[in-house]
């Protein structure tokens, strides 16, 4: 079966991150084509106007109340606080090599912001990191937006390229959006990062294990209400990147590409995401020493190929 994620089929934008139409019975069709019938009936479901098209307003509530259920989960795993354990001394490396500040973190497709949100509600950066969040959804980026406002947070968040903000980044992130990317446009994605004055990249997607697929679906079952919401996230783990490809993909940056707890020298029970960072050469050595004893488990290329002999 092919694997296909109904959020990624039912909103099209184009370049400029305008709203396309979408017609259902083509998303219908492509479903069926690809051996998903249950997610065909699912689309075949959802309203549309008098000529097949998806309501965008209908379209935008159903991923904002996905979006709202993932939080939740993201939260019961502490997505936040793993992410904080590698940023915290990310940044703290960026500062001992004397970067200018103030430092921009931009983090790539942030949806509802919940990385963006709590980075600004716990301070865990330090001071003078502007939090950025980026999406090419306006719905989501719009109810980010909101949610910071009423928690009065200072962080933004902008409808958009992340790519081609008029401020650059210091660091580019993410959660979740490289199992997205087939890995011709994953080089892509990375190499856009390394042309950008960004001193690192560091982005967190579902570990490719054998457990991936089952713990996503007793997860979704258990947490997510909505069909669609347990339909994408069992899609998203099966089409996770393994290791191997997230390197040879960051390496197309320019940068040194290294992973974080790759999966064989992690716990596969315990590991839901990990991530893939990109360095200037001068960041290495500095967040080595700032991890301290976890520094072990940052593999580059070379240290990856002899732990899989």
């Amino acid at each position: 079966m092919s694997r296909l994620e109904i959020s990624d089929l039912i909103t099209a934008v184009d370049p400029a991150g305008r709203r396309l139409p979408v017609s259902r019975a083509e998303v219908v069709e492509r479903l069926r084509a690809a051996g998903d019938v249950r997610a065909a009936r699912l689309v075949a479901g959802l309203p549309a106007d008098p000529d097949g098209v998806l309501d965008p307003a209908a379209v935008d509530r159903l991923l904002i109340g996905v979006h709202t259920e993932l939080q939740r989960l993201s939260e019961e795993l502490r997505i936040g606080d793993r992410l904080v354990q590698l940023l915290g001394p990310l940044f703290a490396a960026i500062r001992s090599t004397g970067a200018a500040g103030p430092y921009r973190l931009v983090d790539v497709g942030c949806g509802l912001g919940y990385l963006v949100r709590r980075l600004a509600a716990t301070g865990a950066l330090g001071p003078r990191v502007e939090l950025v969040g980026v999406d090419l959804d306006a719905a989501l980026v719009g109810e980010a937006d909101r949610l910071a406002r009423a928690e009065r947070l200072d962080c933004r968040f902008v409808h958009g390229d992340a790519f081609a903000l008029p401020e650059a980044a210091t660091v580019y992130v993410s959660t979740g959006v490289l199992h997205h990317f087939p890995e011709p446009a994953l080089a892509a994605f990375f190499r856009a990062q390394g042309d950008s004055p960004a001193l690192a990249f560091c982005h967190y997607d579902i570990a490719a294990t054998g457990l991936a697929p089952v713990g996503a679906w007793v997860f979704h079952r258990a947490r997510m209400r909505h069909p669609l919401g347990r339909h994408d996230g069992v899609a998203s783990a099966r089409r996770a990147h393994g290791d191997e490809t997230l390197l040879r993909a960051a390496a197309a940056s320019g940068m040194r590409p290294l992973l974080y707890e790759p999966r064989r020298v992690a716990n596969p029970f315990c590991t839901t995401l990990r991530p893939v960072l990109g360095l200037r050469p001068q960041l290495e050595a500095p967040l080595r020493r700032e991890l301290g004893r976890a520094a072990r488990r940052l593999l580059g290329p070379e240290q990856f190929a002899a732990a899989a002999r």
